[in-house]
């Protein structure tokens, strides 16, 4: 229903996916919240591995390589700017101390590829312009990650999830700490996603899997392996899939075979990724409505007002700030709409619980307090980014951007009939 609607009116379908899920869960209560909110646990670790695993695959190593400056850009000192406007403008409407307010920023800092990948599909733009909104919001997770451990380590030395970087702290301060954690992050990720894209290109030329079963449960293999792989060194596991989706989507450039061979494997990865789309495609379904489902519409409703305009200043002050250290290359209209483009979701979404969760755990009732308030105001700026960043991709595609329509484009570039 949410797809016929959004093709109707051609609006975006995510908005309408979480409104969906607000309708079934707390309004009429045909989905426990609980139940909905374990579920998204699960469905969002499987959508996310899914959708950046496919998306790898379709980020090209020309524009990759292209535009690493801008993303490089937008991934460190952009997101850093982006928490401490954020955390400045949270403390200033709730009263709490700075790095409880930078402990949100830190949690809503990292831009949602699970809702930039289907929007980029649904509205189509220039393809130097998707790489870059979309492969910051791949690489922005993890710092996003140790942005929030640095601030829970501040607020709660005790919480496990500041375990490692106050191991590393021992030795070093705490912020160069946070640095030395990120960058190791980085490097691990990396290099796991590498080693599992070489291996499973091998793989493929050796074994000539290319059939169902065998290809997409091989490629499931190396999707959620490499996950756990990252998981389990304390890297990340979203950047390893991302990784090793990059390496076999372009592995004609890194790798050099005879035309045959190379056309052999290549039909196997156009197989493997056809059926990964429709996993991810569900999977983004799932992740928005149950989102919707799991909402405390009291928690929401007592922290509207302050919400609201918190979500405007991250959508409408934070980012473009962040994002001005791109001018240098790009026009003023290019960068305006990148900078209006980074709707927060399923990561936020994720984190938002974990103030309140470790308040309850260490029974710290200052910590209870202030979870809950993060909670109901991270719930309610992925909702007025996705919905607003969404909801106005067309007319901003169309004022900032050079968008051929396809009679230009027959025009331009001469109408050869098909022969008959």
């Amino acid at each position: 229903m949410s797809l016929l609607i959004s093709r109707k009116f051609n609006i975006s379908y995510i908005p309408l996916f979480v409104f969906f899920g607000i309708f079934v869960g707390p309004v009429l209560n045909l989905i426990n919240r609980d139940l909905a909110h374990e579920l998204f646990n699960y469905i969002r670790v499987f959508g996310l591995v899914m959708i950046l695993f496919t998306e790898g695959h379709t980020l090209s190593w020309r524009m990759l390589k292209k535009n690493i400056k801008t993303i490089g850009m937008l991934d460190t000192l952009g997101l850093l700017i982006t928490a401490l406007i954020a955390g400045f403008a949270f403390s200033m409407l709730f009263h709490t101390p700075f790095i409880v307010g930078f402990l949100f920023g830190a949690i809503i800092s990292a831009t949602d590829p699970a809702t930039l990948i289907p929007l980029f599909r649904q509205y189509k733009v220039r393809e130097d312009i998707e790489t870059v909104i979309v492969t910051e919001s791949i690489f922005n997770d993890p710092l996003g990650i140790v942005l929030t451990s640095v601030a829970i380590a501040l607020l709660l030395p005790q919480a496990p999830s500041a375990a490692v970087l106050e191991s590393i702290a021992k030795y070093i301060s705490l912020y160069p700490a946070a640095v030395v954690f990120f960058l190791y992050e980085l490097a691990a990720s990396i290099g796991i996603g590498i080693a599992l894209g070489v291996f499973g290109y091998y793989f493929i030329k050796k074994t000539g899997i290319r059939g169902f079963p065998e290809i997409e449960v091989f490629a499931l293999m190396l999707a959620f392996g490499g996950f756990l792989a990252g998981e389990y060194v304390n890297a990340s596991g979203y950047l390893v899939a991302t990784v090793t989706g990059i390496v076999l989507g372009n592995h004609k450039v890194f790798f050099r075979d005879n035309p045959r061979t190379v056309k052999r494997i290549m039909r196997a990865i156009e197989k493997e990724v056809h059926f990964n789309e429709s996993l991810a495609t569900l999977a983004t379904i799932f992740i928005f409505a149950l989102l919707g489902a799991s909402l405390d519409l009291e928690i929401i409703t007592s922290n509207l007002l302050y919400g609201v305009i918190l979500a405007f200043v991250v959508i409408l002050v934070a980012r473009p700030i962040a994002a001005l250290s791109i001018l240098p290359w790009w026009k003023p209209k290019e960068y305006l709409f990148i900078a209006l483009e980074g709707p927060r979701g399923v990561v936020p979404s994720a984190l938002a619980s974990f103030p309140l969760t470790l308040g309850l755990m260490y029974h710290n009732q200052q910590m209870i307090q202030w979870g809950e308030i993060i909670l109901s105001a991270t719930v309610i700026t992925v909702l007025v980014s996705v919905i607003v960043e969404t909801l106005w991709v067309p007319i901003l595609r169309e004022k900032l951007l050079e968008v051929e329509s396809i009679g230009k484009k027959i025009i331009k570039d001469g109408y050869k009939p098909k022969s008959s």
